[in-house]
């Protein structure tokens, strides 16, 4: 007999809000059935990390684990080696530290948000009050990227879908994208602002505010005219019902899945 349970990966962050928003999102779920939900954190947050979300489960009987990635982009490293220490693939893409973990039950892995018409609405409504004459500006997407082979690529091709969706809802002129690895965020901002004249409004598509949207993208855009409130993705309850399609893919699977 199976029991699934859910278990909701992210990176795991010190602020405060963002453990709050991704639990909030959890509380208000609407799943076609009730199942265990638990979050998981690779690190940062004591008590409450991968480990401890996937003993919590299965010591309420759970024989088959949900697990849904909630990272921005299948190009991170981070869902890699989380897909090969949950035993969902033989090997990771890239040599990592993470041990696997231990886990007796079955693993139904699911995908980071990329470029889902969700959150390209999210990414809108978080810079739309930055906006001001939409025909003259450009929506610029910022992102953490990777300098990795394989990884670049996939961070690139949802990203720039991803800015495509962001265009057609919002009706701005333009929308781009740039990223921190490789570093492309000074040149494309310059692009835009300087040699074609138009607003440029920085979106960081990044789930919760820190260093990287307090420090680093600031500092890349130094000497340059832009629009920034430094909003991330979270807290949007937009973010419930992603993982409520989630929940429902991976539940599919599991319910086809043969018991080994």
């Amino acid at each position: 007999m199976k029991k699934p349970g859910v278990l909701i990966i992210s990176h795991g962050s010190q602020e405060k809000t963002w453990v709050e928003s991704v639990d909030d999102a959890i509380s208000r779920l609407n799943l076609p059935e009730p199942l265990p939900v638990e979050a998981g954190f690779l690190e940062l947050v004591n008590g409450r990390l991968i480990q401890d979300g996937i003993n919590r489960l299965e010591a309420q009987g759970v024989t088959d684990l949900l697990v849904v990635p909630l990272f921005v982009s299948s190009g991170s490293t981070h869902v890699d080696e989380i897909e090969y220490a949950m035993g969902a693939k033989e090997a990771p893409e890239r040599e990592t530290d993470l041990e696997p973990f231990e886990v007796q039950a079955r693993v139904h892995f699911g995908y980071p948000v990329d470029d889902d018409p969700d959150i390209a609405v999210m990414v809108w409504d978080k810079v739309q009050s930055l906006s001001q004459q939409p025909e003259q500006e450009t929506i610029l997407l910022i992102g953490h990227g990777s300098i990795h082979d394989g990884f670049r690529q996939r961070w690139e091709a949802g990203i720039a879908s991803l800015a495509r969706r962001v265009q057609d809802i919002s009706g701005v002129a333009h929308t781009d994208y740039a990223l921190l690895n490789p570093e492309s965020v000074h040149d494309k901002a310059k692009y835009w602002s300087e040699e074609r004249g138009s607003r440029v409004i920085v979106a960081p598509l990044f789930l919760s505010a820190g260093y990287f949207t307090r420090h680093v993208i600031p500092e890349r855009l130094q000497g340059l005219e832009y629009a920034y409130s430094g909003e991330t993705l979270l807290p949007h309850p937009l973010l419930g019902q992603w993982l409520e399609r989630q929940i429902q893919y991976l539940l599919e699977q599991c319910n086809r899945a043969v018991p080994s």
